[in-house]
């Protein structure tokens, strides 16, 4: 019983994390950078993500756009954005295989080693999912300030 529910614990939060990792490829806050020019009234956040650009300007008024070109992007954001999709897609499989290898499920029967194996398998490919999304976010900067005189 105390298998089942540590299971059931490391599932939930493995899910959990898959659903933030594709939270985190949507929202383009990859790179801040903020700009405070010699009047206050002038200051600016640039967020940069792997799919768009947001500028946020003090007077309430925000502009985003979507990158034009995918083959004029800088190499880091390239290969952020195919690490994430594969990251994406190795969660869903993760999530699959963890969920067949699991003790409250029947779905390999009752036979204990292989259940354990498929177990095995999800959790490792979990692993390499995280591994995916922290090799993705390695290259940028959280946050980058800037101040003009």
């Amino acid at each position: 019983m105390v298998n089942t529910s540590l299971q059931l614990i490391s599932f939930t939060c493995a899910v959990t994390g898959w659903v933030m990792a594709i939270a985190v490829t949507a929202l383009p806050q990859w790179k801040v950078s903020a700009f405070i020019g010699s009047n206050i009234l002038t200051s600016e956040i640039v967020w940069e993500g792997i799919w768009m650009n947001c500028i946020y300007q003090t007077t309430g008024h925000m502009q985003c756009k979507t990158y034009d070109s995918m083959l004029a992007l800088p190499a880091d954001i390239q290969a952020a954005r195919a690490l994430m999709c594969v990251a994406i897609f190795l969660g869903w499989l993760s999530c699959t295989v963890s969920c067949c290898g699991m003790k409250c499920t029947t779905c390999a029967g009752d036979d204990r080693q292989a259940k354990a194996s498929i177990a095995l398998t999800g959790g490792v490919l979990f692993i390499l999912t995280g591994l995916c999304v922290l090799s993705a976010g390695h290259p940028f900067p959280v946050y980058s300030g800037a101040l003009a005189s």
